[in-house]
């Protein structure tokens, strides 16, 4: 197995998820998820074992993990949600997704910021050409979510870059928009947000995914504890009282970020209270 990196590149902090998945291999794993979704709330995790702290306290139904299958075993309260990751993963991805709705699957995540040169690196029109390719052929079997944009404002970027691409892809079967988010602060993250579902709605997309989220000082690791809890007592009750937000899930499930040796720690409770 692959570690994975984090990128700090200057001046894209605020906009680019920082996170390289391990590379998985492809394997058939199959566990068949019976859990019935009561929370919008999820965890995006690495390392599949740092899940059951966040599960156990019932307000976490789903994860993922950059990637394309389960590599070990949820909680069984806990559904799993694949996502192509990008051009990297194309060869094995007939099989991983056929495993993984087979197992109960009910969503597909697209590609992870194909709006970065750090991430998945695509055009609009090239994303919407893999997306035809290789998501759309599962529409009825799966619903399927769009690439997951950054928060970026550059023009090409973000939202602004998701709309290039609905103009090549409104015919591929999409329910709904993922997006991510780094910035400073609630009323920051709550304007993005609310922009996010105005974008969705306008090309008639029932669902909005904030896939990624996180304090820019939290990117590398949970910085002050006191003011992440405080960030996520003010953000969690919003997100669940939006109608407009199906699913979300913070960066992320792992050891300095929510969790302290593999134990919720101050915002790890925030996160799940």
């Amino acid at each position: 197995m692959v570690s994975f990196t984090k990128l700090f590149t200057t001046g894209l902090l605020a906009t680019s998820a920082l996170a390289i998945p391990v590379a998985k291999p492809v394997t058939v794993e199959v566990q068949k998820r019976n859990s019935t979704l009561t929370s919008k709330r999820g965890a995006a995790y690495n390392d599949i074992s740092t899940v059951s702290p966040l599960s156990s306290a019932g307000t976490v139904s789903w994860a993922y993990n950059w990637a394309m299958s389960l590599s070990g075993s949820l909680p069984s309260n806990v559904d799993y949600v694949p996502m192509l990751w990008g051009a990297k993963d194309f060869g094995g991805w007939v099989t991983a997704i056929e495993t993984a709705l087979s197992s109960g699957s009910n969503y597909i995540l697209g590609f992870n910021e194909p709006d970065m040169t750090s991430q998945a690196d695509m055009s609009a029109s090239q994303a919407a050409s893999y997306y035809k390719t290789y998501i759309t052929p599962y529409s009825g079997k799966a619903k399927l979510i769009s690439p997951a944009v950054t928060s970026s404002t550059t023009s090409g970027l973000g939202l602004s870059w998701f709309k290039e691409f609905m103009s090549d892809c409104s015919s591929c079967g999409i329910s709904g928009l993922a997006v991510h988010w780094y910035g400073n602060t609630a009323d920051e993250f709550k304007s993005f947000v609310t922009q996010a579902a105005s974008t969705a709605s306008s090309y008639g997309l029932s669902e909005l995914w904030v896939t990624e989220f996180a304090l820019n000082s939290d990117a590398g690791g949970v910085a002050d504890a006191a003011t992440t809890a405080s960030f996520l007592e003010t953000v969690i009750p919003w997100l669940d009282a939006n109608t407009n937000v199906t699913r979300y899930s913070y960066f992320m499930c792992a050891d300095n970020y929510l969790l302290t040796n593999n134990a919720l720690n101050q915002a790890g409770q925030a996160y799940t209270s």
